[in-house]
């Protein structure tokens, strides 16, 4: 018998998308999926697009699943299309093409878009955001077409850095320019962003902190300069608004579905509207560690959204459990990754700290009642694996802390209870 509405339709083709792909065909092999993106190419890494503009992967290494993907699932990719609206009285998908898509389950996948401020001057030529494959084609072209020797990257978060390192190899003389008063500061804490503020500027990039752009100059319609508040001009001939991202939830705007900072959506991922569903960064979930609900946009969280999403459209039963930020980035060779409330202080938090200034290599932990709750791993990152499951299973460290100070943390020394929880098999005693 012929559907009058599709099973099953993801909007998005990113890492939630790819995952409710994989989540409905653990289940259900057979059934056709939809998939609508308004990016033309085969699913791919955002977080390799600066590695795109620097040279240093080609085209076939940013796609995030093989050429087959599609076929292989049964995935009736429409690439190219961009989703324009949800209805959700009458669940269907409308496209800007003028198509109507009615759906029996719909996932919402459309990720984050860039959050770029009103500063003046900022529609001349060579400016630009980096949050996708075509930014990085735009800034490409334009390096090659207009030569610019000088670049000013606005936002000094992981966006940022990756968009400075790219411009770098690119060859171009860089300035990052950051509001906050340090480097990465919802990441790192003081210390950590002093090390990763010293191997930047070590790479022969400039840091400007405590300030932002106020006005873009132009010459030809080009652009020319920067002008920093506080009437500091910097030259440079391209900029790069690198701020962060936002939930795009413009796709279900004036529709049932609930929205605050992203869509709300519950531990199975559903929204507030039965039948569908919303995952990555478009999302807005709880925070395992604040008891908040808010957006967590990083990539293994959209996957894991994505999954459970999946696996519940196509009827089964799946929880998101725990959920909190991570986030892992290499500021020019060095490497860091912050977990949880990593730069958490205060009543209520014990702080333990390793730091080797000669070895640029520091380590942060935040323990709350006993129980790791964020950690900082700047320089040397051996055991960060292990310190993210104790926070994720809530284990009590009390007993572990000259440990977690300490070369020699490792599975045998971790309390009984987290490792029968890692370590299972017949004939395995822990």
């Amino acid at each position: 018998m012929k559907r009058d509405k599709t099973k099953y339709v993801i909007v998005g083709n990113s890492t939630a998308a790819i995952g409710a792909v994989e989540g409905i065909r653990r289940l259900d092999r057979q059934t056709p999926i939809v998939l609508i993106s308004k990016e033309p190419y085969h699913t791919y890494s955002r977080p390799l697009i600066s590695y795109l503009l620097a040279g240093e992967v080609d085209k076939e290494r940013m796609y995030y699943r093989p050429r087959d993907f599609y076929e292989r699932n049964a995935v009736d990719a429409r690439l190219g299309v961009e989703a324009v609206r949800v209805d959700a009285d009458a669940l269907a998908v409308e496209t800007a093409d003028g198509g109507r898509i009615p759906f029996e389950k719909l996932l919402v996948a459309t990720g984050g878009r860039p959050f770029v401020p009103k500063i003046a001057g900022s529609d001349a030529e060579g400016v630009f955001t980096f949050v996708s494959w075509d930014d990085a084609k735009a800034i490409s072209t334009y390096i090659g077409r207009a030569a610019p020797e000088r670049a000013a990257v606005v936002g000094g978060g992981l966006i940022g850095i990756k968009a400075a390192e790219a411009l770098h190899a690119c060859g171009l003389d860089v300035t990052v320019v950051e509001l906050a008063d340090r480097l990465l500061p919802l990441a790192l804490d003081a210390k950590g962003s002093e090390l990763a503020a010293a191997a930047l500027r070590d790479a022969g990039v400039k840091l400007v902190c405590g300030t932002t752009v106020e006005r873009i100059l132009a010459s030809d319609g080009a652009v020319s300069d920067v002008v920093l508040r506080g009437g500091r001009t910097l030259t440079c001939e391209l900029v790069v608004i690198a701020i962060g991202v936002v939930p795009d939830t413009s796709i279900v705007e004036g529709s049932r579905i609930e929205t605050d900072r992203g869509i709300r959506i519950d531990e199975h991922c559903a929204t507030s509207v039965p039948g569908i569903y919303a995952a990555g960064d478009v999302a807005q979930g709880s925070d395992t560690l604040t008891g908040n609900s808010r957006p967590i946009p990083i990539f293994p969280n959209a996957c894991r959204q994505g999954n459970v999403a999946g696996t519940n459209m196509a009827g089964g039963e799946a929880r998101m459990g725990a959920a909190f930020a991570m986030n892992s980035v290499e500021v020019f060779g060095l490497p860091t990754i912050s977990v949880g409330l990593a730069t958490a202080e205060g009543e209520g938090y014990e702080v333990l700290v390793r730091g080797q200034d000669s070895a640029r290599a520091y380590r942060r932990f935040v323990l709350r009642d006993g129980r790791l709750v964020g950690a900082l791993f700047v320089g040397d990152i051996d055991r960060a694996g292990i310190v993210t499951g104790l926070i994720r299973e809530r284990i009590d460290a009390s007993g572990i802390k000259d440990l977690l100070l300490s070369d020699g943390l490792g599975l045998i020394s971790l309390p009984a209870e987290y490792r029968k929880h890692v370590v299972r098999g017949d004939g395995i005693v822990v």
